[in-house]
């Protein structure tokens, strides 16, 4: 790749080599080496080629990283895209048994026999055609209302990117690592476990495919889930390679589909719907969020995204509507707060259409939990 005038690879390393791992001493040219760059506009991006099992370790130090290169001549900012590539021929060593846990987006070896999830009876997915629908939102209220409804059950935050269930829940410190197994953090009665809980919050998740695919598949392994009725799984958002590779990783029992009523939200739950039709997964259903404006002052309802879009796209598809959550401020004030809207207000509108949906989701599930 060519070279940007103001700033050489030479520069680049120089500054990669003063940023230093505390725990060890060693500085990012030891764990891997760079790929290129690119200078455009005074925006550096940097790539940068590590090995799996220093990824964590890596992703840790980026921010470090890149607040140094903002100081070469001509960068305004920067940003340190990781890859992670596997040499050519090259198979994945067994790891020793060790008391430790194995590095976020690292790929365990797999002869084929290993069970996934198997104290687990129903596993559901929580999706959304696109981001900034209220998808986790969705995923953390419903997950608690399916524990209120009497349910074991666990939530996996697989929105690798994106990580923020742990924020929603409260759940503050690491899980705890017991024979190199993770231990679920309990709160608000379900068991949840979270990429946010693992990372620090300001590091940038800047993983290709395959490590986001090994980081997902650990938080499906390497983590004691015991016994559950059902977990809620809260995908990305989109319909790209982590979406379907999980469909293939394990046999998801439905698919939740969030949006928002205007047409062009709907567009993209259209695809969502399709996707799982193409790959066998039912559909449960759509929920249609931020429904309507309640104003807290008057009571009055403002419909500011249009009202029963996603009502009118689950008759046409022929999928079930599971229900509308309106917006309301108690609903953005509960997730930053860390409880859930359903747990903080629950005589409130928000609540009410939680457990509704909840209640709904939890009958579809039951004749498969009885068996």
């Amino acid at each position: 790749m060519a070279q940007p005038p103001s700033v050489s690879s030479q520069d680049i390393a120089r500054v990669l080599e003063n940023v230093k791992d505390p725990q060890t001493g060693k500085n990012l040219l030891a764990y891997g080496h760079l790929e290129g760059c690119s200078l455009t506009e005074g925006k550096l991006s940097v790539a940068f080629a590590v090995a799996r099992e220093h990824a964590q370790t890596i992703s840790a130090l980026c921010d470090n990283a890149a607040h140094q290169l903002e100081t070469l001549p001509g960068v305004q900012s920067a940003s340190i895209i990781l890859t992670a590539h596997r040499p050519a021929g090259a198979a994945a060593k067994p790891k020793a048994a060790t008391g430790g846990h194995r590095p976020l987006g690292s790929v365990a070896p797999d002869n084929g026999n290993t069970p996934i999830l198997p104290g687990v009876k129903t596993i559901i997915a929580v999706a959304s055609g696109k981001g900034g629908v209220g998808k986790s939102t969705t995923a953390t209220n419903l997950a608690v209302g399916l524990g209120l409804e009497g349910l074991k059950v666990g939530l996996l935050d697989a929105d690798i990117h994106g990580p923020s269930l742990h924020r929603m829940l409260g759940a503050t410190g690491k899980p705890e690592v017991i024979d190199g197994k993770l231990q679920p953090v309990e709160a608000w009665g379900i068991k949840a476990v979270s990429l946010g809980m693992l990372v620090d919050e300001k590091a940038a998740m800047i993983w290709r495919g395959p490590m986001v695919m090994g980081a997902i598949n650990q938080l499906l392994t390497d983590v004691t889930w015991g016994n559950l009725d059902v977990m809620v799984v809260d995908l990305p958002p989109g319909t790209g390679d982590a979406q379907l590779s999980l469909t293939q990783k394990v046999p998801l029992t439905g698919a939740v589909i969030v949006s928002t009523p205007q047409d062009i939200a709907l567009i993209d739950a259209r695809r969502g719907v399709t996707m799982f039709e193409k790959v066998h997964v039912p559909v449960l259903g759509l929920i249609e969020n931020m429904s309507y404006f309640c104003c807290p002052n008057c009571g009055h309802n403002t419909e500011l995204f249009g009202h029963g879009g996603a009502q009118k796209e689950a008759k046409a598809m022929g999928v079930p509507f599971l229900g509308e959550v309106p917006l309301l401020a108690d609903i953005r004030a509960s997730g930053d707060k860390g409880v859930p809207g359903i747990i903080e207000t629950p005589d409130g509108e928000g609540a009410k259409a939680w457990r509704h949906i909840a209640h709904k989701v939890a009958e579809m599930l039951r004749p498969q939990l009885q068996k």
